[in-house]
């Protein structure tokens, strides 16, 4: 972890200046790319381990073609240092390239930043953006340098080798689809699952139409659902002109997936602290929840993770973790002095310990 550590510093220091000149991709590719690939692991001057210009099945070629046990496990394709990456064409190729020559993982890069992508997804080419992580000190605000680089560290050789990227695209696009099947299943009920929780149930007085809406109920309750008897929107005239109104969607479009099943964890165990009482309302920067009208946790939705900022002194926190730091003097979005930088499942034990406290502390009496 050093080793990446080092590069991303060096390789931060040229940034600015480099973007000035405007890049192309060759010279993109020597100094960024090919550095930060050798300290991740892939020796790109061995064939064996980096084949450059990999021929494709379809007579074109891609950058690198990265390999264990000299077989191809992850393709990698380069664009100059200023390009958005945001060209569907660019990303439907480097999708197909991969899908067509049978590897899982392949990653589209501007030699800063670098989308990962599943390509076996069945889903449209963006969609199937796993992460994101950046040398962009500005792209990956709150996060510590160790938190960047481990989010490197998840496509270095030895990680690839141990399947650590296959471990979790199956956590966070099985469970984005499994929670896509259970908004389907609890909403339109078929009858088989009515009758399963009928016999459970084991009392004939209670109708199937009754489970039916039972069970709306209690999803809408702890999903994103909206039915009329738990969500009443205001009327367009108690709207004030001249405000904007932000939905979800304005939050959570162009994120990656694992961003998005981060953001609906929090969201989910924000609301079932009080379903009756939690209110959540979309503003420009951040997702605000509060108890009545106490404010108790705030999340921005960043293209590598989280921020969520939580209504608690940080020098209360007993040991607090790493990726958690006082901004009562740091100017912020949201409402909180204590910041949390969530770029993982493996982080939001710790963030539910947080915000369940923030709630505790601050909810109506």
């Amino acid at each position: 972890m050093d080793a990446i550590i080092s590069r991303i510093e060096t390789l931060r220091m040229k940034l600015d200046k480099l973007r000035k000149d405007d890049l192309k991709e060759y010279p993109t590719r020597r100094i960024f790319i090919d550095p930060l690939l050798k300290a991740l692991g892939w020796d790109v001057e061995d064939p064996d381990v980096a084949e450059l210009e990999y021929a494709t099945i379809d007579g074109k070629s891609v950058d690198y073609a990265l390999k264990i046990n000299r077989k191809p496990v992850l393709f990698i394709e380069a664009k100059p240092l200023n390009d958005p990456l945001t060209d569907v064409k660019s990303i439907t190729q480097i999708v197909s390239y991969a899908a067509n020559a049978g590897i899982e993982w392949c990653i589209l890069t501007n030699g800063v930043t670098y989308k990962v992508y599943r390509s076996t997804e069945k889903a449209e080419a963006p969609d199937k953006l796993l992460f994101e992580v950046s040398l962009d000190p500005k792209e990956t605000e709150g996060m510590s340098i160790q938190q960047v680089a481990g989010h490197f560290a998840r496509f270095s050789r030895d990680a690839m080798a141990k399947g650590l990227l296959d471990e979790i695209g199956e956590q966070i696009f099985t469970t984005g689809k499994v929670r896509k099947a259970l908004d389907k299943l609890f909403m339109e009920p078929p009858n088989t699952l009515i009758r399963l929780i009928r016999s459970t149930i084991g009392d004939d007085t209670i109708k199937p139409t009754e489970v039916k809406n039972a069970l709306k109920r209690l999803w809408a309750q702890t999903s994103e659902v909206e039915i009329d008897v738990i969500v009443k929107p205001k009327p367009l005239e108690e709207i004030k002109p001249g405000r904007k109104v932000y939905s979800e969607e304005h939050h959570i479009k162009g994120k990656p997936q694992e961003v998005i099943e981060l953001y609906r964890t929090i969201d989910k165990f924000c609301r079932e602290l009080d379903p009756t009482a939690v209110q959540k309302k979309y503003l420009g920067k951040y997702v605000r929840y509060s108890h009545g009208k106490n404010i108790f946790c705030c999340a921005h939705l960043q293209k590598s993770g989280l921020r969520v900022w939580l209504k608690l002194g940080y020098s209360d926190l007993e040991s607090p973790p790493e990726h958690v730091r006082d901004v009562s003097g740091i100017g912020h979005w949201g409402v909180g002095d204590v910041e949390l930088a969530i770029d993982s499942l493996e982080r939001l034990q710790d963030a539910r310990v947080l915000i369940q406290k923030s709630f505790e502390e601050n909810r109506l009496k």
